[in-house]
This record gives C-alpha cells, structure tokens and sequence, in this order.
C-alpha cells in the first residue's frame, strides 16, 4: 500500500556540523553528480512540487538542505518523522577547485559523523553506466558503514525493453546485488512507492540495529 505523505516542509540549510538540525529524528541523505535529478525526486517523494529547486544549472546547491517530511506508512498508522537532506552534487566543471574541496570535505564529514542517518539514496541515470564519481561514492558510502539504496533515475528516457538490462548494469558497476536498484522516474511517477517503502523500513530501525549495508 503506498505511503502517505502528512506534510513536507524546507527545515534550513546548513555548512557546518553546529548548524545541523538538532533531535532524534531519523535522517535520509540524498546524493548524486550534478544535475541527475536530485531535486525532482525529492520533489515526486513529498508529493511537493517546488519543494526541493530544480535547476538547470549544475553545482547550484552548495550547502545541506535539510527538509522535514511526516507520513504515514498504513493509512490507520499514527504519522512518523523523517528528515530528508539533499547534499550538493559532485562532478560540478564549473566550480574552483578550492570550492570544490570544501564541498568535498563538509558532505564527507556529515555522511561519516551524523548519527541520526539512516541511510543514503544515491541517484543515478540510468541511460548510461554509472560513473567514477557514481563508483567512488558507492565506495566511500559502503566504506563508512552507510546503508546504501541505489536509485536508477530517468528511466523514461529510456525503451521498457531495455530499463532492465541498464538496472543490471548500474548494479553490476556498483557491485550490488540483482534486484536491489530502485528504478525511478519522477516524469512517469514510477518507482515512488517502492523507494517509499524501502524508506520507511530503514527509518524504524535503530541505528545500531541495522546492518551494515542494504
């Protein structure tokens, strides 16, 4: 049964751990290189169109932006919490190499120290074999001991005879097992529920329950 999403608001945007939203409430970081579609997942998950901006510039987002979301994962469930947390998008060209390390070190000290984090959705397009910065990321991710969901977007650019051939290949470059990438497509609205579901299963866990990789 789908979830139902109660409410989805902008919390703040933050640089420095000080400044990073404060209680227990489970988190769910999303990653991805610059202009995969980031903000338009966000966007079809909280059901909030213009929740999360979409650009057509790449490296527009250059801080954490953290958002709060309550919802409901049966309709006779009391509504649950859930942070969300967009981080800036890797493989920016455009951007100095000074700003580019500075990213580089304020998404890896959070993705290693935020202790409410349940998990970590990377994005990426399905139309072509993920890249190194995809594979560095998978990487670093499993590395640190984070719960990593695979999600394979743009899959409407995409012939239905050829989405499960580019599922298999994104989960053969980042050595996940068949089956465990989530295909998305925000234009089509596929692929939500299941996202959703996946969620809302690592957002009851205990943090210390969990295991070390999903």
């Amino acid at each position: 049964m789908p979830i139902q999403v109660v409410s989805a608001e902008f919390h703040k945007t933050a640089t420095r751990p000080d400044e990073w939203p404060r209680g227990p409430v489970p988190e769910v970081a999303f990653v991805g290189r610059s202009n995969v579609g980031k903000s338009s997942m966000l966007n079809a998950l909280t059901r909030r169109k213009g929740l999360a901006r979409v650009s057509a510039t790449p490296g527009r987002t250059r801080a954490l932006q953290f958002f709060d979301v309550s919802f409901r994962p049966t309709p006779a469930a009391r509504p649950r919490p859930l942070r969300l947390c967009d981080l800036p998008g890797y493989g920016y060209a455009k951007v100095a190499k000074a700003e580019r390390d500075r990213w580089a070190a304020m998404i890896e000290g959070y993705l290693r120290e935020r202790d409410v984090l349940r998990a970590v959705v990377l994005i990426v397009d399905a139309r072509h074999p993920p890249t190194e910065g995809d594979e560095d990321a998978a990487a670093f991710l499993q590395a640190a001991g984070r719960r990593l969901v695979v999600a394979a977007t743009k899959m409407d650019k995409l012939p239905k005879a050829r989405r499960a051939a580019a599922l298999q290949a994104v989960e053969r470059a980042l050595g996940i097992p068949r089956g465990e990438a989530v295909p998305f497509s925000a234009m089509e609205g596929t692929g939500g529920d299941a996202l959703w579901a996946r969620l809302a299963a690592l957002a009851a866990e205990e943090p210390d329950a969990a295991p070390r990789r999903e």
